[in-house]
């Protein structure tokens, strides 16, 4: 059993989660995932890691409430612990001296950039680091990123924090004023859409950590499947990055949306248990 023994909440629904790990916690690399299971009944979902102490034995979760299962998890107490806990899953994000690093996420996908901002930085790379939400108590991390980036750029939509706009406005500013060596993206699957659409009007090398619906993260189910450049791969397996100019985000967003229907009738009635 994994226990929380730390827990802060950035926003109503967006939680940091530290939980007991200790040989994930030493094992894992930037980019890595772990697939949690709350309760013995319950899904399991994959949750990128965005922090680990190796002498206290801990990673740390950034967890969204979108659904049943984020609910349940964000809504467990410090002592309390989930049922199932497995990784480090997927494949290490390749971190090598290469210039200058565009590092660009959106809302929750601020948490697992933020080993990849320290990692090429720690590289030696001048980091650029742009960050974005709707508004500002969504732009989580600022003061963990500032420390490892050369310079921090905050876009909001509705301008609470930072400069008005989107991640993209804030990539660009920064492309057409220095030369880029690579870029990295991370966020919800539109954002990453329109940020590698950005990246290769300058053909610059892009990495996307992709969020598809995942079940076992060993390879063997297919959940995840995504293609890129006309072949399948296994986001779990082969990923979770890959260029972005070759993911294909159409069809990755159609297989996001396949139980947007049913995640949402599942979310209400649970809500709805806890009213009564």
């Amino acid at each position: 059993m994994n226990k929380i023994v730390y827990k802060e909440f950035f926003s109503e629904k967006v939680a940091k989660i530290v939980l007991e790990a200790p040989e994930i916690a030493i094992a894992r690399k930037p980019g890595h995932f772990v697939i949690v299971r709350v309760d013995e009944k319950g899904e399991r979902i994959p949750l990128t890691i965005a922090d680990a102490d190796t002498n206290k034995g801990t990673i740390t979760l950034i967890v969204q409430e979108v659904g049943v299962s984020s609910a349940k998890l964000i809504a467990l107490k410090v002592g309390d612990s989930v049922a199932d806990l497995v990784g480090p899953l997927g494949q290490a994000t390749h971190i090598q001296k290469v210039g200058t690093v565009l590092c660009a996420g959106g809302g929750v996908g601020i948490a697992p950039l933020y080993p990849i901002v320290q990692g090429f930085k720690k590289a030696g790379n001048r980091v650029i680091t742009v960050l974005a939400g709707r508004s500002k108590e969504l732009v989580i991390l600022r003061k963990e990123m500032k420390k490892y980036s050369d310079e921090l750029v905050i876009m909001t939509d509705d301008g609470s924090l930072g400069k008005k706009g989107l991640v993209t406005a804030g990539m660009e500013e920064v492309i057409q004023r220095e030369k880029v060596d690579e870029a990295i993206v991370i966020g919800p699957a539109i954002m990453m859409k329109f940020a590698a659409l950005t990246t290769k009007k300058y053909d610059i090398p892009t990495q996307a950590s992709l969020n598809t619906i995942m079940v076992d993260g060993t390879g063997m189910c297919g959940a995840c499947r995504i293609s890129v450049g006309g072949e399948t791969k296994f986001v779990c397996i082969d990923g979770p990055e890959f260029d972005a100019h070759k993911v294909d985000f159409d069809e990755m967003l159609k297989r996001l949306g396949a139980y947007k229907s049913m995640e949402a009738k599942a979310y209400e009635k649970y809500l709805n248990s806890l009213n009564q």
